[in-house]
């Protein structure tokens, strides 16, 4: 997100952990680059860059004038906000100066420390935020170490209606915490805590009541310190979230491995990753062949999960052993023809063997984890079923009483035990095949939650069992049967989930418009609807902001023809593919109407016709331009159209199966869409300078006219008298 020609680095962006700090810095980021590009235009362009300059640093004033209300709010941060203000008040100021001088070195240096200065002020204001959040975590905390401590039924209500204003807050300041943050893991571990606060204070409140009435016995408060306990770790994940990435609370390893965990597969993509470097460079240095092998470490570690798991059946665990001894077979044979290669020197043909073997190996053990996996997870729905009726069962006996309910109690309870035992595993491997970290956050906490609620439905019987006309106890037994079944349904729901995921099977393209008014027809059925998760989102953002960019450039350049909207198909077209390129850079940031891959291949098939009714447009106008330097610049640019058009086309209809090729065509659509914008905004950029310096008249100019033109240009368009569409349409649809 970093300004053309700015390192990312001097903009602090690693920092910038939520959207609202993000949102904040677009606009700015996109003046500066715009200043930054146009440094070597002063001559032609001085008074607007000056104006520019002007507008820049007055918004610098205004928002100064902002972050120093916040430092007289908040004295924690007044002296840091103060120094980083008054950066940002020079940095501005410097801009207006460097503008009015026209220096081009000095603009790229001021707009450093510009976007510096302004990130700092807004990454101080963030951890006011941060603070008020901690506030209000911690007063939460001092109420459940006091209804922790209460000894009778007045003095725990008074406590209870304390706790429950707190949580009031906290939950609101964590929702908007949550809603703002861009890492996807973050926004998971922070829903997850949200989910066991909430689900906890019913249990907290029941367990607490069974305690009071039950004083003498162990089981209810085994009960209520498990919910307490719960609690705590929750509000502790909630800490380690809201503090990641502030200056001066880096992660602590031992902090990060409570609640980060690598998974299986994870393990497999960093080895392919590291794999494919080592081809690349043609051979791996001492230190990259350390990271192999710790690498294999850590995968052959993870896979025991699904190798020591007694519900995996003998033929995958064979088979997932054999295929981790050949990844390391292979890895070792890697390694030694790197040293070799790097004491003796000889042919890369060894090494290309090498690195083929191992990418295959990690390929089949990929398949090998995730068919372990799917097996296990088929039987989840059946085994939540079970495990439902069974605590059903157990609640109905608890309230009984004599020694032949206590035997059946004992019996059941084994049974859910072990059903529960069964459940835990699955979670487990399914974390490991999770392919978002959305997924794998909710496999883990899936995975806790049964691990320490899941116990405590037992307990809660005994203590009915113990006390069975305890109104307390019964309705404590029934909300962790409650609590039961909901976690039995966020397992079952999981597993749909990755299964559905984890199905692969060919993409079936689908070439229409989005719904909109007129015809639109379509070639095949549409594939699956893909949503690309947080990591994909970043890895296109630069692409994606490009884009965003040339759409800002385009809609500048038809502004320029006036009045001229009425009748000017050249600008109502250009209007039209900056407004798709727009949508598609929104996609790329998980915004705006396209919601799934497959409305961004629809939408880059339709930019690519938009582009092939453009070029047939403007082909036509170029008859009128006389012979000259200008139209020979105007030719060259249009004459490269056609080319882009069928590469855009021939990468949508590529087909694809799986997600990580479905990500890879979404990314190469994204750079060819950005290609032919920028060719198309050369081309009506010197239309316009054709248009001003011959007097030319647009009238007339039409798709419907475009086909006056020579076969020779239809077909470099497309070919044929009309629109060139995928899937054989003839049709024009309509905008």
């Amino acid at each position: 997100m970093a300004a053309a020609g700015l390192p990312d680095g001097d903009v602090h962006m690693y920092q910038i952990k939520t959207r609202s700090i993000e949102k904040t810095l677009l606009p700015l980021i996109k003046q500066i680059s715009s200043l930054v590009a146009t440094r070597g235009e002063a001559a032609a362009g001085g008074a607007a860059v000056q104006r520019v300059g002007a507008a820049v640093c007055c918004a610098v004033e205004r928002f100064v004038a902002v972050g120093e209300t916040i430092a007289d709010d908040n004295p924690d941060v007044r002296h840091s906000m103060v120094l980083a203000c008054k950066e940002a008040r020079a940095a501005g100021r410097a801009i207006e100066r460097v503008c009015a001088g026209a220096d081009g070195a000095g603009m790229v240096s001021a707009a450093r420390a510009l976007l510096a200065s302004v990130t700092r002020v807004l990454l101080l204001a963030d951890m006011v935020v941060v603070r008020q959040l901690l506030l209000a975590k911690d007063k939460v905390a001092r109420s459940l170490d006091r209804l922790e401590s209460v000894s009778n039924f007045a003095e725990f209500v008074r406590a209870f209606t304390e706790f429950g204003g707190g949580m009031v807050e906290l939950a609101r300041l964590t929702a908007e915490r949550r809603a703002d943050l861009r890492d996807e893991r973050r926004k998971a571990q922070v829903a997850a805590a949200r989910n066991v606060l909430e689900r906890s204070t019913l249990m907290l409140l029941t367990s607490s009541k069974t305690c009071l009435r039950h004083p003498g016995s162990a089981s209810a408060r085994e009960n209520r310190d498990t919910v307490f306990c719960q609690m705590r770790r929750a509000m502790d994940l909630i800490h380690y979230v809201v503090r990641d990435g502030l200056p001066g609370h880096e992660e602590h390893s031992h902090e990060a491995a409570q609640w980060e965990a690598g998974t299986a597969l994870g393990a497999l993509r960093g080895l392919s990753t590291q794999v494919r470097t080592a081809r690349a460079r043609g051979g791996a240095d001492a230190g990259r062949r350390r990271a192999l092998a710790a690498t294999l470490r850590a995968l052959v570690e993870r896979t025991h999960d699904f190798t020591d798991s007694a519900y995996t059946s003998h033929e995958h665990r064979q088979r997932i052993l054999a295929l981790a001894e050949r990844i390391a077979y292979e890895l070792e044979r890697l390694v030694a023809v790197a040293v070799s290669l790097e004491e003796q020197g000889g042919s890369g043909a060894a090494l290309e063997s090498a690195c083929t073997g191992a990418t295959s190996a990690a390929s089949e053990l990929e398949r090998a984890l995730v068919s372990a996996a799917r097996e296990q997870a088929r039987d989840l729905s059946s085994l939540a079923d079970d495990a439902r009726k069974l605590a059903s069962d157990l609640a109905h006996i608890a309230s009984s009483c004599g020694e032949r309910e206590s035997e059946r109690l004992h019996n059941i309870a084994s049974q859910l035990h072990e059903q529960l035992d069964h459940i835990i595993e699955v979670c487990k491997l399914l974390r490991h095949i999770a392919m978002s970290e959305t997924l794998q956050v909710s496999a883990k906490f899936a995975e806790i939650n049964l691990r320490i609620y899941g116990p405590q439905v037992v307990t809660a019987a005994r203590t009915l069992a113990a006390h069975p006309s305890s109104a307390a106890a019964r309705e404590n037994l029934d909300v962790f049967v409650d609590m039961w079944a909901w976690l039995l349904a966020d397992a079952a729901r999981l597993a749909k989930e990755l299964l559905d995921l984890t199905d692969e099977r060919p993409d079936k393209q689908q070439y229409s418009s989005l719904p909109r008014p007129g015809k639109h027809g379509t070639t095949s059925k549409p594939l699956k609807a893909v949503r690309l998760d947080s990591d994909e989102q970043a890895k296109i953002a630069k692409s994606g902001l490009e884009m965003k960019m040339m759409s800002s450039e385009m809609d500048a350049e038809t502004e320029k023809w006036q009045g001229a909207d009425e009748n000017n198909d050249i600008v109502k077209r250009a209007k039209n593919m900056s407004s798709m390129a727009f949508a598609m850079y929104q996609f790329t940031k998980g915004e705006g109407r396209l919601n799934t891959t497959q409305d961004l291949f629809t939408q880059a098939e339709y930019f690519a016709e938009e582009a092939n009714r453009l070029y047939k447009i403007i082909r036509q106008f170029s008859y009128q331009v006389p012979a000259g330097t200008i139209k020979k610049e105007l030719l060259e640019h249009l004459d490269k159209v056609p080319t882009y058009v069928q590469q855009l086309q021939f990468t949508v209809k590529e087909p694809t199966v799986g997600r990580a090729a479905t990500f890879s065509k979404v990314d190469n659509v994204i750079q060819e869409t950005k290609h032919l914008m920028n060719v198309i905004s050369k081309v009506v950029t010197t239309c316009f300078d054709c248009a001003n310096k011959y007097k030319l008249d647009f009238t007339g100019l039409s798709a419907a006219g475009a086909g006056r033109g020579s076969s020779r240009d239809e077909e470099a368009a497309g070919g044929g008298g009309g629109d060139a569409k995928p899937g054989g349409s003839s049709s024009d649809t309509a905008m």
